[in-house]
């Protein structure tokens, strides 16, 4: 079975809660009020990890791409003119990250304010990215929309996270932030490498030899006896994968805790900089290198993947002409029937074009794949 946006989920949620547990473990060593916090920690961290990807459109990052397109080169940068260059900023570069905070705390029409009623805590955890899109730089990332702002300085300021840069509006991160991002970082390289070898878009031994160049022959002599231990006993190639799959994800699961470890002062302090991940030892952190490289030319690129991305393109940019279209002239005799297939939790709360605009946006990516391209092939009458 390859991986769905759920397992995928699921799995960075175990290694999260792994890399949680372990590095408490590890703490609790000089960090004895750690004790009684352990399961919280855990806890927060497994959360989050389940809800890192929820604000992702259909398609994933194909889906945000075609969204930013939309406004910033597509039929939707006329609507400039009407509004704000914070509220631009969003719609031009859509973020999934900053779209998962909006649709856990947003109060949507119907429902209770303060959305999911999630804590502060696990909501500091899960922004990666703690300024808006206006000011983020050079920054390809961020992790909060215009519409979101008193949200997240409240969260912030409930959490005791520091504000660095009072000007841009720029917080450090929320220590558990980078447990998440760490495992996430881990699952998703290794699952997509084993996903495309069960697909047949790179071979059996690409994937083993990449998954094997995280091991030192010298330093994990004994993992390459146990490895060659379990080949004699099983000869089912899935199943080969499988173990160096789960060994490697153990092994990247210590090295992660003993990084925060090694760096706890500096990420309490709001100090540290980069991801965990960024600071591997030199051999594993090459092999990390090789696999991305490797991903980007033989996964990412593959006519496959392509081809799944241009439908996402095409049926992602449809829906949004037509909604937007929808919602801000609703009095068209077309545009209330399409307005009729938006379920009633979607109807903008506020006043004003990047509200509307807004909703819509919630509307489509709250979708699955295939209901997006279901949805897409019944508004062009397509059987």
């Amino acid at each position: 079975m390859v991986h769905n946006r759920l397992t995928h989920s699921l799995e960075v949620a175990s290694v999260g809660r792994s890399i949680a547990c372990r590095t408490v473990q590890k703490l609790l060593v000089k960090h004895t009020e750690l004790k009684d916090r352990q399961s919280d920690i855990e806890t927060i961290v497994s959360t989050v990890c389940l809800a890192h990807d929820l604000g992702n459109p259909p398609f994933g990052h194909s889906g945000e791409d075609t969204i930013s397109s939309f406004f910033k080169d597509g039929k939707g940068q006329e609507l400039q003119r009407a509004m704000l260059p914070e509220q631009w900023s969003d719609l031009t570069s859509f973020e999934g990250n900053a779209n998962a905070f909006h649709l856990l705390t947003c109060q949507f029409n119907g429902r209770r304010p303060g959305g999911l009623s999630l804590t502060a805590a696990t909501l500091g955890s899960l922004i990666k990215y703690p300024y808006p899109s206006y000011d983020k730089g050079n920054r390809k990332k961020y992790n909060v929309f215009y519409s979101d702002l008193e949200v997240f300085e409240e969260t912030m300021r409930e959490c005791g996270i520091p504000k660095i840069d009072n000007e841009h509006c720029v917080y450090a991160r929320h220590p558990l932030s980078y447990m998440m991002e760490a495992s996430d970082d881990i699952c998703y390289l290794i699952l997509d490498m084993e996903d495309a070898q069960k697909r047949g878009i790179i071979s059996t031994e690409a994937a083993e030899q990449a998954f094997l160049s995280f091991f030192d022959p010298k330093k994990d002599a004994n993992f390459f006896k146990h490895k060659d231990e379990v080949y004699r006993e099983v000869s089912d190639v899935n199943e080969r994968m499988a173990f160096l799959r789960a060994t490697l994800i153990n092994k990247l699961v210590n090295l992660a805790s003993d990084i925060f470890v090694a760096h706890y002062e500096e990420i309490m302090e709001g100090t540290f900089k980069d991801s965990l991940i960024a600071y591997l030892p030199e051999h594993e952190e090459n092999a990390l290198k090789q696999c991305r490289k490797q991903s980007v030319k033989d996964i990412y690129r593959h006519p496959s993947v392509v081809k799944i991305e241009l439908t996402g393109f095409n049926v992602i940019g449809t829906l949004l002409e037509e909604f937007v279209s929808a919602v801000l002239e609703p009095e068209k005799a077309y545009n209330k029937k399409l307005l009729s297939l938006m379920p009633e939790q979607f109807t903008p709360l506020h006043e004003g074009m990047y509200y509307k605009i807004q909703s819509v946006i919630d509307f489509i990516s709250n979708m699955t794949d295939l209901y997006a391209v279901q949805l897409y092939k019944d508004l062009r009458g397509i059987d």
